[in-house]
């Protein structure tokens, strides 16, 4: 990931955290830097593993609360999914996700078409639609070449 832009996206998250009243510490910044570095979808414990090379004592509870913070505060989705562990997203542009059933890789793809799906007037007429979600399911290329 090029410097200048890592660089917009952690100040942009820092004053993110200011406006939310959050502290700007050491640990959410190592947190929110892996989930911004990787094209992986990771879990907690993914994350977990990386920031650990820099916070030997963080605590995988720590990790945890700082991904779940992180999609509280509109820096970061968790990935929805099928009974499996909660998966985060860092990627806040417009895309969709197609999930392998196999290896349970998430991939990241963009359908300009999807990004206007109609909600219907049965349920936008209850609820504030706060995010719209396309989450496809199937088998990956790499599982498919097994």
């Amino acid at each position: 990931m090029k410097n200048s832009y890592l660089n917009k996206k952690m100040d942009a998250f820092q004053a993110r955290c200011r406006k939310a009243g959050l502290k700007v510490t050491p640990q959410r910044m190592a947190v929110y830097k892996v989930l911004l570095e990787t094209k992986e979808h990771p879990s907690a414990d993914m994350v977990f593993q990386e920031v650990r090379k820099i916070f030997p004592s963080i605590s995988l509870d720590t990790v945890n609360r700082t991904l779940n913070t992180l999609s509280e505060i509109g820096v970061a989705f968790i990935v929805e999914g099928s009974g499996d562990a909660k998966r985060f997203d860092g990627n806040l542009d417009n895309h969709q996700h197609f999930k392998c059933v196999k290896c349970k890789r998430i991939v990241d793809f963009y359908h300009k078409s999807f990004d206007n799906v109609k909600v219907p007037k049965s349920i936008g007429g209850k609820f504030t639609i706060l995010r719209k979600a396309v989450y496809l399911e199937g088998i990956c290329d790499l599982c498919r070449k097994k």
